[in-house]
């Protein structure tokens, strides 16, 4: 049953509760966060502008990024590897959002055994890292955000992976979030910029250096 729950959980908004069923099925509002509070993942009540929420909300701002751009990357042949990879990653930052929902200090044992992030996915992100770099042109410059639109909006999903990464620092510093989600997004945004160069590279398009500004 609690299995269940937690899969339902991950098929809506990361910052909702669903408590209101229909005959057609669930609804999408609840009316339970118009005062400016929601429900985290324990049944515990936090204002939407809490640490727990900010770092949800990146995350999840994320998960569309890397979403776009695997729709993007669909569109060329060459990229149906990076395709399987940013689908994989969807789901794993899915499983990101309900460990930060289930902070460690307040909810139960269970729980938060539930929704442990394991070290093997940080692995896996190092592995296709290693993948990639062996394919792609050694980088001797700075380079540019771009390269067509699969490259760019990876480029996006790479800044905001950042972001996500660094809301997450003070819930890991209290003892609420475990370490390998910070290393796991910190790992996160290092693929996507292979990922961004790999899909330049699969376009055509190549890297944009940096050039220093001209006397």
């Amino acid at each position: 049953m609690r299995m269940r729950a937690i899969r339902l959980w991950r098929t809506i908004s990361l910052s909702k509760t669903v408590t209101r069923v229909s005959s057609r099925g669930f609804k999408v509002y609840t009316r339970t966060g118009d005062k400016g509070e929601s429900s985290l993942f324990n049944g515990h009540r936090a204002p939407k502008t809490s640490l727990y929420f900010e770092a949800l909300g990146n995350a999840d701002e994320l998960n569309s990024f890397v979403g776009m751009a695997r729709c993007h990357c669909v569109e060329n042949k060459n990229l149906e590897e990076l395709v399987v990879m940013l689908e994989e990653i969807q789901s794993r930052l899915l499983d990101v959002g309900s460990h930060i929902a289930t902070p460690k200090l307040s909810s139960d044992i269970d729980r938060v055994r539930v929704v442990a992030f394991d070290q093997s996915h940080v692995d896996q992100l190092e592995k296709w890292i290693d993948q990639m770099d062996q394919k792609l042109p050694q980088l001797q410059n700075f380079i540019l955000p771009g390269g067509g639109q699969a490259a760019s909006t990876l480029h996006v999903a790479r800044s905001v992976a950042r972001r996500t990464e660094r809301s997450v620092i003070p819930l890991v510093q209290q003892e609420d979030a475990d370490a390998t989600i910070l290393q796991y997004l910190n790992r996160l945004s290092d693929f996507l910029f292979m990922a961004a160069r790999t899909a330049s590279l699969a376009c055509g398009e190549g890297d944009a250096v940096y050039q220093k500004a001209r006397d």
